[in-house]
This record gives C-alpha cells, structure tokens and sequence, in this order.
C-alpha cells in the first residue's frame, strides 16, 4: 500500500498552531465556565511508565476489562514518523495525539498513517479486547479474554472508522504510553475541562529493566537515538545513558506529583511498583481497579491468577508477548542473570531512582545471588532530588 510521507517539519509546524489555537480557545472557554462544570462521562486513564518495565502486563489488565477501551502505545506513530527530532521536541505532538485519543478523535492519526488504513495498521492492536470484541469486532464479546493471535488472524482487516466507533461506547478510555519523560507535560490535559484524566505511575526496579531491555535491543535502537536527540542514528545502550534518562524521568514524575503538587493532581496520580503488584497481584490490580472507578470482575481474578502463576520467567522470543510466566520470577531474574559489574554501573547512573522508588542497593556479588535478601523496601517517600546526585562518569 502507498503511503503518502509528509515532511516532519510540516507536521511539527502543524501541530503547534493547533495546539496554540486549543489553548486560545481553552483560555477563552475557562474564563466563562461555571466553577460547578461536571466531569466528563468517560474517564480517562494514562499508564505511564518506561519500556521494559511491566507497563504491557499492566495494560492488560485494564485492556481485559469490559467496560475499558484500551491503546497501547499509539505515541509510537508519532516517533515512527518524526524521528529525527528528540523526545523533548515531540512531547507537544504526543501529548496532541493522546489528547485526541482520549476524546476518541482518531482523526489525529491523519498526519502519521496512511490514509486507506484497517485496524491493523494500528500499531500493537490486537492487544486491545475493544478492538477484537463489538462494535470494532463481530468475532468475540465484550466479556471475552481475548488473545492477540486470535485477534489478529479474525479481525484485522476491520476499517480503521471502528476504531472511533468502538471508542465512544465505553465508560473508560485507558491508554499506557512509554513516551512521556516530564509529568509537567500533562498539565493541560489535567487541567483540561474535556478530560477526566487520572494518571497511573509504573515502576521497576532499575537493574531488572536493564535485563529485560538486553532481550530487546535491536527493537529499542530507534527509540533509544530518539531518547539520546541523535537525529534519527540509532544507538545501543551499552553505557546506559538512556537508563540514566528513564532513571531521571521517573525521578521528576515522582517528586512532581508528591512533593508539594498542584492542586488538580489531587486524587489523580498513583504510584506502581511492578514488583508489589506481582507478590501480590489481586491487591493491587484492586487498588488500580478502585483508583479508575472500575470493578474487579470473578473471571477477571481467574485469569490474573493464571496469568501470574505459569510456569519460569519467559522466553526472550517473548519479550514483548503478555504470556503465563511465574511473575515473581520474572521480576528477580535479573539477580541471576547480570554480572555484579553490569550492576555496580546501573547503580551508579540510577542510584537516585533506586533510593527514591524503595529498592535497596547491592553492596557484592554475594548480596546480589542472595535471594534470601529481599530488595524491595516498604513503600515510603523519599525526599530525594535527582539536582543533589551527580553520577560519577
């Protein structure tokens, strides 16, 4: 299929006079709106996290819920075409594209797809139950778990108007994004009268993000030179500066939203560590569920539990497939598998994330191979800054 290849620099020029005209508009609009406007009806909830960090899993479990019309990732287009430009220059264009997505504008896609497009050319899809299930879908019900493989293989040649037309019969609209490196970002979609957004904050352990992200390199090169501004080259993360960056985002976020935060965050942002929620998934999927405004249904439950509890940690052919796997496994592999070396230097560039997030340092090798000593420390918060660490290089 013919793609019609429109120059970044037109789609960026598009994309701030768009943006400058909203906030005219919403400017105008505020100065006018009775201080009692209720909240939209949908809700809207933004999954932010980083690449590797369960962000995936945690999709799915909004993603399985009936009552959720779920995307993963759909900022993906964005860098796609764009990437010549650094994260920090493309923030405005996807902070746009998630807006539009959450009042079930696709029409926002225009500027990133080609104009003929099926739900399959959506990137990552089929990961979405609305989009496998009625109205996008004939093949499955609402109330099915559904599969990515089936999904794919009844569904994908569906028009891509289905994807608007789904969107607008569900109470929830969930979207994960990996691509947000600055919770001030979001301030206009928080304080944005058309959107009832509530942000979800996931968390991992430094050092098993860089295990797992060891599976994924070459997937990772493009994003990683977007990460680093190295104008469209891809790079390999092998002295982990985009480790540092993640480490330095999730650091922001966190402080952001918990030392002194503006009033609107109020009740809108929750913190996950991906390692409490597989020791003890039920209560914290319920925790999630009830932040959302979303109820934990018995055949959601089993198949959490099955989903948790398969058998070892998961092939690397697998690294971005949602498959039964022992997750409390999965989430100490890293210990096993990383020389102490390889740990010592993502301490060093992450130390402040680590302290910051509740995971405790490894001093040896004899502390690392010692799964008797747990590293994920109580949930507490920390009145650490990333400006008063400085890595030594």
């Amino acid at each position: 299929m013919a793609r019609i290849r429109i120059p970044s620099t037109i789609v960026i020029l598009f994309i701030m006079v768009q943006t400058g005209f909203l906030l005219f508009m919403y400017a105008r609009y505020s100065s006018f709106m009775p201080q009692s406007e209720e909240k939209p009806s949908q809700v809207h909830i933004l999954i932010l996290s980083s690449w590797r960090s369960g962000s995936s899993f945690v999709g799915q479990l909004f993603s399985q819920h009936p009552s959720v019309f779920y995307l993963m990732e759909p900022a993906w287009h964005v860098w796609v075409t764009m990437y010549q430009n650094s994260a920090k220059v493309l923030h405005m264009a996807v902070r746009d594209l998630v807006r539009s997505v959450f009042l079930c504008d696709m029409s926002v896609f225009d500027a990133y797809m080609p104009w003929k497009r099926n739900l399959s050319d959506l990137f990552q899809w089929a990961v979405s139950r609305a989009l496998c299930s009625a109205p996008a879908c004939d093949s499955f019900q609402r109330t099915d778990i559904t599969s990515e493989t089936a999904c794919k293989t009844l569904c994908g040649r569906y028009p891509f108007s289905k994807v608007e037309e789904a969107c607008k019969t569900y109470s929830h609209v969930v979207i994960k994004e990996v691509r947000f490196f600055d919770l001030k970002v979001l301030y206009p979609l928080l304080t944005d009268p058309s959107l009832n957004l509530k942000i979800i904050h996931l968390v991992r352990d430094p050092r098993a993000v860089v295990k797992s992200r060891e599976q994924s390199v070459k997937a990772l090169a493009r994003d990683n030179g977007i990460v680093l501004s190295t104008n469209g080259t891809k790079v390999e993360d092998s002295k982990y500066k985009v480790m540092q960056e993640i480490c330095r985002s999730h650091v922001q976020i966190y402080e952001t939203a918990t030392l002194k935060p503006p009033n609107f965050l109020k009740d809108r942002y929750l913190m996950i560590r991906f390692e409490d929620l597989v020791r003890d998934p039920l209560s914290e999927i319920s925790e999630m569920y009830k932040f959302a405004d979303l109820s934990l249904t018995p055949m959601l439950k089993s198949w959490i539990y099955n989903i948790t509890h398969g058998q070892g940690p998961g092939k690397k052919k697998e690294a971005f497939k949602i498959t039964s796997r022992d997750a409390v496994s999965v989430s100490q592999a890293w210990r096993n598998v990383l020389s102490f070396q390889k740990i010592k230097k993502i301490q060093e560039v992450c130390k402040g994330a680590i302290n910051m997030l509740g995971y405790q340092l490894v001093d040896s090798e004899k502390e690392q191979r010692d799964l008797s000593l747990d590293l994920v420390l109580p949930r507490r918060q920390n009145q650490f800054s990333w400006s008063s660490f400085n890595p030594k290089h």
